[in-house]
């Protein structure tokens, strides 16, 4: 039990002197326009790492089925800039359909 509490006491450190270390970034760094230019490119990539997970991963395997059929369906209605509502319905019944063939 003592490795348990020693492993938190690690991790409390470090999240710790992570935040600190945050703060303690000066200004210019923070306004340099390489990092603003990544900070505002990080939610997209983890959007997409996101959605790739979720619609190619089944378990430890990488499984092409009915999701990846249905997001080119919503890829192609969010290009064309359907409705949200509409997009998601028509890529479950995309999907849904597949599975039944």
């Amino acid at each position: 039990m003592t490795t348990v509490w020693a492993g938190i006491a690690i991790m409390v450190v470090g999240c710790f002197a992570l935040k600190y270390a945050g703060l303690s970034v000066p200004p210019s760094v923070l306004q340099h326009p390489l990092t603003v230019r990544a900070v505002e490119l990080i939610p997209a990539g983890l959007l997409g790492a996101l959605i790739a997970v979720q619609v190619l991963a089944d378990g430890s395997a990488v499984r092409v089925d009915a999701r990846l059929l249905a997001l080119g369906v919503a890829a192609v209605l969010l290009a064309l800039r359907v409705p949200f509502l509409p997009m998601v319905v028509a890529s479950a019944l995309v999907a849904a359909l597949v599975r039944q063939l």
